[in-house]
């Protein structure tokens, strides 16, 4: 069908002033670079993911952190050294090991041998006497768990044939899981670069264009690297390795959606526009409102984060805000200003012609669209049904990951931990440490061995008016059992009157964290619906449509949570879900997933006020399906970038996310939302004016009026 398009007055180019208004941008978008981009290379060095940074200041673990960190000898790392041989220790094996822990001894002076009852060998032998094993605390004087594993591992080398050894406890974990994040940052960054590459090749099939959104999308990232750098500086936010990580892929994801977007309105006015000046600010007024509604959402869902009492989950807030905030800028100034300088042969071999007359074909979403019309009734049924079938999967194991169940190849710290258990069963837990005063050392000492699930407590040091105890559960590390045990020993030191114990340690951290987390998820998921709902309702300037479209959301939420579960359990065979998992996957997903919503309902809207509702839904349906299945693709694809690492916790959360907009691009948006919208009619608009049934549609998009034409031509 063609389709007449009356051409825009074009001034001759020598009166064309605006001319160097793209190249005034590119400019000041240079010097910004000049100056941001030394400072991006400097966010790794305020990472952090210690938990006394990441944890609540009012936590009873941070405390105990923080007293270790404040007291004379500082806190110490505790490693574990388990020596096993399948037929028994022999002389020679026991020989080795009292001579490598009388060097390792020397090396690192250990305020004591945690472990025993005090006045015992530092070294013990299993009752099996296939095992012996020493605890040694090294000074954190010496560098962290990441600069001390790998050394004492060497130093340990030299033993007979057959004798095996694991160096595990809690320092050692922490070693393992920083050799994970070691240069993640670069890993991602440079994956997630390849994969956005080869899906924009595939996309625009185009020699030249796939160059362009990624340069700069890149800029984007770098400003937004160095803005979160400045942001910790000045506000003191928690960045650790995780978050840095997902900054990446969201300033590529959301960034390259923009992109995808814009071309495909600037495609448009193209045929309609000779001068690609006049073409591009038709093309920002179509898609610009759309996708700054979209950013607009994600960020305040992002800062809704801020409420939250985790660290690391609050600090995510700001990050993930200036990412996208980054990517919204470059992509409504840079990336047109480099189009228009570029001009209409950057889409070679494909350039849009300029024509009076433009041929409008139905294509594959257009027939879609005319198959939901003539049953919608099916359409609803069978997409809440493929919906319904995916969220039965949240039957399956949800249980909380343990920090050792991280690893997708498990380490020497864990495998060390599993034969710890096995030979020293009363051992197999990480130790506690129990701070008090030093005159209740004693009482609290025995109100601790009287607890029921510990098998060792052992009194250490004084100093600067307190005294610790190391303590030594029954139950392996991160389990309920283990949790238990933490939360009676809290109870039982607590009522010890003047003593003013507090518990913490490794496993105490992690439990404060798993119920911080629970409480911040209480907190910020309605924050989260309230505040897009909002964001929704004043874009679309209805409330049946934003409440139709949450709707929709939330249980393509439930579905991608479902399906995940079930491949995490049955296939790839995770041991539960990461505590942080959920809140990040909702985050993303509503966030994120109301943004194909926002693109579709917004394009529907505006082709309702000349079409109607119905026709007005179809329109938008076939004009925007192909760019938005393409940016979910994309989006899709740089969270899935996350299930290339080695940590369970990133795989969860970038398959978790992945899947879910995949669901939510390609069957959410392009089956259940036009559905409903043709089921419910115009009254999906009130109480706006396109919802009142006198209201006429005026005949046709309003133009340009001719000053405002001539004037973007000058």
């Amino acid at each position: 069908m063609a389709v007449n398009a009356a051409p825009s007055r074009e001034a001759p180019p020598g009166r064309l002033a605006g001319r160097w208004v793209p190249w005034l941008v590119i400019g000041l978008w240079v010097a910004l670079a000049a100056g941001m981009v030394p400072l991006s290379g400097k966010l790794s060095s305020v990472t952090t993911d210690r938990a006394v940074d990441t944890l609540p200041a009012g936590a009873e673990s941070t405390k105990v952190a923080v007293l270790e960190d404040s007291l004379p000898s500082g806190e110490d790392n505790t490693f574990v050294f388990v020596y096993h041989r399948a037929g028994g220790m022999t002389d020679a094996d026991r020989a080795t090991v009292e001579r490598h822990y009388d060097t390792l001894a020397k090396r690192y002076p250990p305020k004591a041998a945690a472990g025993e009852d005090g006045d015992g060998p530092p070294t013990r032998l299993s009752t099996d006497g296939k095992a012996m094993m020493f605890t040694l605390d090294v000074s954190t004087a010496y560098g962290g768990p990441e600069a001390i594993v790998g050394p004492l591992r060497d130093a340990a080398k030299d033993r007979p044939g057959g004798l095996e050894l694991e160096v595990t406890g809690p320092a050692a974990v922490d070693g393992d899981m920083d050799a994970v994040f070691d240069g993640i940052d670069l890993q991602v960054f440079l994956t997630t670069v390849v994969v956005v590459t080869v899906l924009l090749i595939l996309t625009y099939r185009s020699p030249v264009l796939w160059f362009i959104p990624l340069v700069v999308v890149g800029a984007a990232a770098l400003t937004a690297m160095a803005t979160v750098y400045l942001l910790v500086k000045g506000f003191g936010i928690v960045v650790n390795d995780q978050n840095s990580a997902l900054l990446t892929i969201l300033v590529f994801g959301v960034g390259t959606d923009y992109a995808l977007l814009l071309i495909a309105r600037y495609r448009e006015t193209l045929h309609h526009h000779e001068n690609v000046r006049v073409a591009m600010v038709h093309a920002l007024r179509g898609a610009a409102p759309a996708i700054v509604a979209s950013a607009a959402t994600v960020v305040a869902g992002l800062l809704c984060l801020l409420v939250a009492d985790l660290n690391s989950t609050s600090g995510l807030g700001p990050i993930g805000a200036a990412g996208i905030l980054c990517a919204l800028v470059a992509m409504l100034t840079l990336f047109p200003a480099v189009l228009v300088v570029l001009g209409r042969r950057i889409f070679w071999p494909a350039i849009p012609r300029f024509s009076t007359a433009v041929e409008e074909k139905p294509g594959l979403w257009g027939r879609l669209g005319t198959t939901i019309s003539r049953r919608p009734w099916v359409a609803t049924l069978g997409s809440f049904g493929v919906l319904g079938v995916l969220a039965i999967g949240l039957a399956g194991n949800t249980g909380a990951l343990r920090e050792q169940d991280q690893f997708l190849s498990a380490p020497e710290s864990v495998t060390g931990f599993t034969v710890l258990r096995q030979h020293f069963p009363e051992l197999g837990g990480q130790p506690m440490t129990v701070f008090t005063r030093p005159a209740y050392q004693e009482r609290v000492l025995d109100v601790v061995k009287g607890t029921p699930g510990v098998a060792v407590a052992v009194p250490g040091q004084t100093s600067g008016g307190w005294a610790d105890i190391s303590v030594f559960p029954t139950d392996a590390p991160d389990t309920v059992a283990e949790y238990d045990t933490i939360k009676r020993v809290r109870t039982a030191v607590h009522a010890v009157s003047g003593a003013e114990a507090i518990v913490g340690g490794p496993s105490a951290e992690n439990l404060d964290t798993e119920v911080t987390t629970s409480r911040d998820e209480k907190l910020v998921i309605p924050l989260v619906l309230a505040v897009v709902l909002i964001v929704l309702g004043l874009l679309l300037r209805a409330i049946v449509a934003p409440l139709v479209l949450m709707a929709t959301v939330i249980v393509s939420f439930a579905a991608a949570f479902g399906g995940s579960v079930f491949i995490f359990d049955t296939i790839l065979g995770f041991k539960g879900i990461d505590y942080s998992v959920p809140l990040l996957a909702f985050l993303f997903l509503v966030a994120l997933g109301v943004d194909y919503n926002i693109f579709l309902a917004s394009r529907a809207r505006e082709e309702t006020v000349r079409l109607g509702t119905g026709q007005g839904m179809l329109k938008a349906l076939s004009a925007t399906g192909g760019v938005i299945t393409s940016a979910g693709l994309v989006l899709a694809a740089t969270f899935a970038v996350l299930t290339t690492l080695p940590l369970v916790m990133l795989i969860e959360v970038g398959f978790l996310v992945a899947f879910g907009v995949l669901l939510d691009a390609l069957l959410v948006r392009s089956v259940l939302v036009p559905a409903l919208t043709l089921l419910i009619g115009r009254r999906i608009w009130w109480p706006s004016r396109l919802y009142r049934p006198t209201a006429e549609p005026p005949n046709g998009p309003q133009p340009l009026a001719d000053d405002e034409e001539l004037a973007l031509q000058r």
